[in-house]
């Protein structure tokens, strides 16, 4: 056992290399997710899809965030058994229909059932690098971790939402979004080769633990998905609460996601320049989680999530009230630096709850609550504005859910590092 933990140490620099992978293993992920972010809901009307049927573009995301959802659990569970790794390989395999379809797509339901391609990919891919990253580090360190397995992973939405979009003005909007996606597919797949499975790491965290216990302590078995899944979601409020904090911080995405992009088109706003916003939002929250998640494993996870829910809603209010992009860009940047207080830090406050050998399964409960937003926020604010005619009451209900959200966590919740310390 002791051999175990000495080979298998944890800590950021103590693992450098591995850890360097999954970035850039995340920074593959985040260009799959970020190529169809300013094209496809601006240019939606070429897949026929008429002007104001809001319901309709968003059932893109609808599609994306139940199996994306879904799948964030699975594979936390998956992965806890199989290893992370093999997980990885499955998400990306799983990508490659992703760009063929949308080249081929002859109407918008092409377009949904790539993304449900897309949430197969998101929930495999995405959750091992952060749960990777999270085995590797060490307990002092997973905001850190969290924050800079984000910030790779949004600063390439970002760049990818802006680079399909300059590719798509020079040749088309299917052959760029089919050479983006294959090439970033095949990079990412040659990279995999060298990436190790992070359950070893998990072991020797678990048999450092099991040590530091008084002799004789007799261990339970680690509970089964279903009761984690349950206690997650339901029966503990500090669970419940970063759960639902997940839910509504993904239905804002949505919002940007889905309808920004025709918001912006309507006002007239040429491509180009929705991808600097849309990019700008991306790349706020990508690189400001640099700090964000340090910052946290100072000072606590509560100041920063609740800072952040109210940036984010005080950055959708601003959009709605503008009229002009000099309005639009400041804007974008004050959401990015909301979802990037919040975002890695509710992963983290997870992470400082869960035991070891449950982290798997916990944060894909979690995961599976947060990427459901993305459907949740499809059906809801895609009818409200099918039913409004227009985007602006979209945006001022997303911004009073978030804002209803951040006070959830901020009066019905204790700070997680403290309730993780006192055991």
């Amino acid at each position: 056992m002791s051999i175990t933990v000495q080979a298998y140490q944890r800590g950021i620099r103590l693992n450098q290399g591995q850890f360097a992978l999954q970035v850039v293993q995340v920074f593959f992920v985040g260009l799959i997710i970020g190529m169809e972010r300013a094209v496809l809901p601006a240019l939606s009307t070429d897949f026929g899809v008429k002007p104001g049927a809001f319901f309709f573009l968003a059932s893109f995301v609808l599609s994306f965030g139940l199996v994306k959802g879904t799948l964030n659990f699975v594979a936390g569970a998956l992965s806890d058994r199989i290893g992370r790794k093999q997980v990885l390989l499955i998400g990306w395999i799983a990508a490659l229909p992703i760009p063929v379809l949308i080249y081929l797509a002859p109407n918008w339901w092409w377009i949904i059932a790539a993304n449900i391609f897309l949430g197969i990919n998101q929930g495999f891919t995405w959750t091992m690098t952060v749960t990777s990253q999270i085995d590797l580090a060490g307990s002092n360190q997973r905001g850190l971790a969290v924050g800079i397995n984000e910030a790779t992973g949004y600063v390439a939405v970002g760049i990818a939402g802006l680079a399909a979009a300059y590719l798509a003005g020079a040749f088309g909007p299917r052959a760029a979004l089919l050479g983006f996606g294959l090439v970033t597919i095949a990079m990412a797949l040659v990279l995999l080769i060298r990436l190790r499975d992070t359950l070893p790491w998990v072991r020797a965290e678990h048999a450092q633990a099991q040590t530091a216990k008084p002799t004789g302590t007799t261990e339970a078995p680690p509970p089964g998905w279903g009761k984690v899944f349950m206690m997650v979601s339901f029966r503990d409020r500090q669970y419940r609460a970063l759960c639902q904090g997940g839910v509504a911080n993904k239905i804002a995405d949505t919002l940007v996601w889905a309808l920004f992009p025709v918001f912006f088109r309507t006002a007239g706003i040429k491509l180009a320049e929705i991808g600097w916003i849309t990019g700008l939002y991306a790349m706020a929250w990508g690189f400001s989680q640099l700090w964000t998640g340090h910052l946290a494993d100072r000072i606590g996870r509560k100041p920063p999530i609740v800072t952040g829910f109210f940036l984010l809603a005080a950055g959708i209010a601003l959009t709605a009230i503008g009229t002009v992009p000099i309005v639009w860009f400041p804007a974008a940047a004050i959401m990015g630096l909301g979802m990037a207080l919040l975002y890695p830090n509710l992963i983290a406050a997870m992470s400082d709850l869960t035991p070891p050998l449950i982290r798997g399964k916990a944060l894909g409960t979690y995961r599976y609550w947060r990427d459901t937003g993305y459907a949740i926020g499809a059906l809801l604010l895609g009818l409200v504005a099918q039913f409004a005619g227009a985007v602006r009451p979209a945006m001022w209900l997303t911004a009073v859910l978030v804002v209803l959200s951040g006070l959830w966590i901020a009066f019905g919740t204790r700070e997680p590092k403290q309730v993780a310390a006192r055991g």
